[in-house]
């Protein structure tokens, strides 16, 4: 049996590195997604008004990272995507879909409260690393990806609910932080 082990980093160099790390350990690239903010794509308007398709590509490693593309996700903007998240994305976002993000993620095999959280973690500047692992291999995938001091999810949850925050909005602005 196949299943969807999911994390969230604060930062997308440790999502990449995470990805890089799971590659070297003989996961399959096409069980592998990232979604994720980056300094290039938040400074890259070429396809955040477009809001379909993946823009040209923006990683030079080899595996998942050299499919790297940026996808404008209502809510949150443009993200750097790869993997089959973002392909369902793109299709979801080509399809004008209100949701792609949560649907996307809940037909992963999130439930909705996971789902609504890990959009709005990317909405905030963090990175999401989505694997589809057998049994067989998910302790080993969720060592590499526990490795990498993910989120802590109920902590981030509570944070964003002392805030006011209840659910994902893909109507709303895309969130850019107090410098």
């Amino acid at each position: 049996m196949t299943r969807t082990i999911t994390r969230a980093y604060d930062d997308y160099a440790t999502a990449e590195g995470v990805v890089e790390r799971l590659q070297a350990a003989g996961v399959a690239t096409s069980d592998i997604s990232l979604l994720g903010r980056r300094v290039e794509a938040d400074n890259d308007d070429s396809n955040a008004g477009e809001g379909a398709g993946i823009g040209a590509a923006v990683g030079g490693a080899a595996g998942l990272l050299a499919g790297l593309g940026l996808i404008a996700i209502p809510g949150i903007g443009p993200v750097v995507a790869a993997g089959w998240l973002a392909s369902t994305l793109a299709g979801a976002a080509a399809g004008g879909a209100t949701g792609g993000i949560i649907g996307a993620l809940t037909s992963a095999g999130e439930d909705e409260e996971s789902a609504h959280y890990y959009a709005e973690t990317v909405r905030r500047g963090g990175s999401v690393v989505s694997v589809r692992a057998a049994d067989d291999r998910a302790a080993a995938v969720e060592a590499i990806m526990d490795g990498a001091t993910p989120i802590d999810r109920d902590r981030r949850m509570a944070d964003y609910r002392s805030e006011g925050w209840s659910r994902f909005d893909d109507q709303g602005e895309p969130y850019r932080p107090l410098i």
